[in-house]
């Protein structure tokens, strides 16, 4: 706005001293002070307020009029309650140094002058962004990204002082401008939009995380795969972006509303840009879980991963170990909602490290999905236990584990969850050829199973808590057994046939012998070192612990089912 619309509204009470030429300039703000020397808090284009308080002698005037044109204000308005008559010291000052001077009658509050100025600038402000980004999304429809979400709440930042925020359903922060959000402030966000979008409030969402005030906008998916507006909103809450803008937004005007949600239909675009580039990802997965489930042969499923690991292991030299993950979302039996690309999107989401900011971090991630369940195949890098560098076999600790990846998604999970809704998965154990895939298919379908048999909306199971009593239950799937025993003993086979080291047969003397040193050493007409040195490879290699009774069992079934 300019000067001189101050000085035509007569609700302000202001009178023009000095500076009539220079009513043209632009006010980008208001600021009101008594220091004599405000000027690291001046940045330029400011209404100055001021009581007077600062002046105690005319000599006062001029160093405080030059402190305020070297900062380039816009103008000076001086109340008349302290004084009464503005001094002629300062008006002189003020038309030395060419700065218009306005008097404020008594009768007029600065409060009254502050809020007509913030209002008139945010406005304009609103209208000039509105204008950016409607010309920014032109940009992005018709060539590539101009920028991407950060661009946009760069925008927001500098035209309207707004700190925003994208985050996934899960509260994993994609896009963000200075200090990001903390995990925890992530997560307790996504909850509270994702309980808000349950209960079918209208947005946006207001919540309160540690004492500050969040305003939260849905990003919907606007691309070939959206939700079309009358469908059942469970379809597409666990798959939506969400806009946290550090605002309370109870009290804008339609205007800026309206700014807003332009703004989130900008970020939808480029969600759907990222959406689309999943679908190599995703038909390379479909394809290898096609050839695993129709019992394709292990050289035909070996080629499609020698296919995917470049792909999603840009610049390994090496074949990658693969795990896979399971997963399901149940809303109930009369649902009728098709929940296989719900969990689709949930699954690509829950795999990426919660630490990785940017929605690229999800590009190293493979899901497919079949009937209702979503199925991951997880690259793992080939690497070797310490002081291993031969073997290739991975270490029992590598990889997903099932607990953790839940840890920090549970709680906003459950939030979208809430009433009808659960979500299940299953990990398997890490593989390193196309013949374990399909036990590690159904293994990671089996810890699914059990992760549905426990309450809760969220659970998870994983291949440790497959134990060798479980495996005994007829129910039990023959692949699982047979992935359980391959993942014991195909290490010791892989050894032995390279090293020539008879790790099973010392296996299978020393469970004989009731892991007797003595007489398992005898047996086997070995030195009692010799004996120690082959059980401590045969630990190392599985991660069992032969003094354990749980694991003796483990490998006295797995030599049985063999």
């Amino acid at each position: 706005m300019r000067l001189r619309a101050l000085l035509e509204t007569d609700a302000l009470g202001l009178r023009l001293l000095g500076g009539e030429d220079e009513l043209d300039r632009g006010v980008r703000g208001v600021m009101t002070t008594d220091l004599r020397d405000p000027s690291r808090y001046l940045s330029g284009g400011e209404l100055v307020l001021t009581g007077l308080a600062w002046r105690r002698s005319a000599e006062d005037s001029e160093p405080f009029v030059r402190i305020l044109a070297s900062a380039q204000v816009a103008g000076l308005a001086a109340g008349e309650a302290e004084l009464g008559d503005i001094p002629d010291d300062l008006v002189q000052a003020c038309s030395r140094h060419r700065l218009p001077l306005f008097a404020v009658n008594e009768s007029v509050a600065f409060a009254t002058i502050t809020e007509y100025v913030v209002r008139q600038v945010s406005g304009e402000r609103a209208g000039d962004l509105a204008a950016v980004v409607d010309r920014h999304r032109r940009l992005m429809t018709s060539g590539p990204a101009g920028g991407g979400p950060d661009a946009v709440l760069d925008l927001l930042g500098s035209d309207l002082d707004l700190r925003a925020w994208v985050l996934s359903p899960t509260g994993r922060q994609i896009a963000g401008v200075g200090e990001g959000l903390t995990a925890q402030t992530g997560a307790a966000l996504a909850g509270e939009h994702l309980a808000a979008v349950r209960a079918g409030r209208r947005a946006p969402h207001r919540a309160v995380v540690a004492g500050v005030t969040y305003s939260l906008f849905p990003i919907r998916n606007t691309g070939r795969g959206a939700v079309a507006a009358s469908r059942d909103v469970r379809e597409s809450v666990l798959s939506d972006w969400l806009l946290a803008v550090e605002a309370d937004a109870g009290d804008w005007p339609a205007a800026r509303l309206d700014l807003l949600q332009g703004v989130t239909q900008l970020i939808a675009v480029e969600r759907d840009r990222r959406e689309a580039a999943r679908t190599v990802r995703r038909r390379l997965a479909q394809e290898v879980l096609e050839l695993v489930q129709t019992g394709a042969a292990p050289a035909e499923i070996a080629a499609r991963l020698r296919v995917a690991a470049p792909v999603l292991l840009p610049g390994l030299g090496t074949a990658p170990h693969w795990q896979v993950v399971v997963a399901r979302v149940d809303w109930g039996a009369e649902s009728g909602i098709e929940a296989g690309p719900v969990a689709q999107s949930l699954l690509e989401e829950i795999l990426v490290d919660p630490t990785a900011a940017g929605a690229d971090s999800a590009d190293r991630i493979a899901v497919a999905h079949t009937g209702d369940e979503a199925i991951a195949l997880v690259p793992l890098p080939a690497v070797s236990p310490l002081g291993m560098e031969e073997d290739d076999t991975p270490p029992t600790d590598a990889g997903l584990h099932a607990d953790a990846l839940l840890e920090s998604v549970r709680a906003p999970l459950s939030a979208g969850l809430d009433g009808d809704g659960r979500l299940t998965l299953g990990v398997s154990a890490a593989v390193h050829s196309a013949e374990g895939l399909r036990g590690a298919l159904e293994e990671a379908r089996h810890a699914r199973r059990v992760a549905a048999a426990r309450p809760g909306r969220v659970c998870a199971a994983g291949h440790h808590e497959l134990a060798s009593h479980v495996l005994l239950l007829p129910f039990v799937p023959d692949d699982v057994r047979r992935a359980f025993t391959a993942r014991l003993l195909d290490p010791l086979r892989d050894y032995d046939r390279r090293h020539r080291a008879e790790l099973i047969p010392t296996l299978e003397a020393f469970l004989d012998c009731d892991g007797s040193w003595t007489r398992c050493a005898t047996r086997l007409h070995l030195h009692v070192n010799t004996l120690r040195y082959r059980v401590g490879r045969i630990e190392q290699l599985t991660g069992r612990d032969l003094s354990r009774l749980e694991d003796k069992l483990d490998f006295f079934l797995a030599l049985r089912m063999s």
